[in-house]
């Protein structure tokens, strides 16, 4: 088991200092009672351990009132000057600037290249997207998304078809984060676990052993960032670091 507490804190400060952003992907699959106040709790603990953290939200469309990763793509002068220092915590908006990155022309350094030059100046890039849509972006990346299954209903049911895509497709292999310890969301019906069914379709069907890191809900304020700690150290540990000049020159 990982150890918790300063150890911890102080493990994911050294990742901070390095020079290029890591890239970590969270899945969406329309479960977003779960999965955006954990998205949120991640973000917050990056932050707070020295990271500057942008998101690119896929589950949002881009558009003249609410610009985002598109026009970004479309205008290198949106760009914020490269001296200045980043903002805490970002959240833009991309749908269509990522399903943009997905489209099959010839990319030196493959679909995330254009990404190396928008983001530099972050410690780290959340991609917030659909199981297909990752699995277009992040072929052979190493990365590990995290697929976020909360105890209410259909739950498991929407996080399993997100898990098979994801295996299917590209061999990407999540890291699941179990949310419990909150009583007003469990809709389950006693004895039956949203995890445990999830474990044992995975394993059965698709000849995959799933482990879980459980995330609590509700936590006592000596330990409340624990769990986060934990998660977020898995995630950066499985990140994959976007470096400015690497996507240059032939490969």
């Amino acid at each position: 088991m990982l150890d918790i507490g300063v150890h911890q804190g102080a493990g994911l400060q050294r990742m901070a200092l390095q020079a290029a952003p890591r890239v970590m992907a969270v899945a969406s699959h329309g479960q977003q009672q779960g999965e955006l106040p954990l998205l949120w709790s991640l973000c917050t603990t990056l932050v707070e351990l020295g990271h500057s953290v942008a998101v690119l939200d896929a589950t949002t469309v881009e558009s003249a009132d609410n610009p985002g990763l598109a026009q970004l793509l479309g205008d290198a002068g949106l760009q914020d000057d490269d001296s200045a220092a980043p903002p805490s915590w970002s959240v833009i908006p991309a749908a269509l600037g990522l399903a943009q990155l997905c489209q099959p022309i010839a990319r030196p350094g493959g679909p995330l290249a254009p990404l190396s030059e928008l983001f530099q100046r972050f410690g780290v890039l959340v991609i917030y997207a659909r199981a297909p849509l990752l699995a277009d972006l992040l072929p052979d990346s190493g990365i590990e998304p995290l697929l976020t299954v909360a105890p209410v209903k259909m739950s498991a049911v929407t996080a399993y078809q997100a898990l098979k895509q994801m295996l299917q497709s590209t061999k990407l292999r999540p890291t699941m984060a179990a949310i419990v310890g909150e009583p007003s969301l469990n809709t389950s019906a006693p004895g039956h676990s949203p995890v445990a069914n999830l474990q044992h379709c995975a394993m059965n069907f698709l000849g995959y052993r799933l482990d879980a890191l459980a995330v609590r809900a509700l936590q006592p304020p000596e330990c409340r960032s624990d769990d986060m700690y934990r998660l977020a150290l898995r995630l950066l540990e499985n990140a994959m670091p976007l470096h400015r000049h690497q996507f240059r020159g032939s490969h």
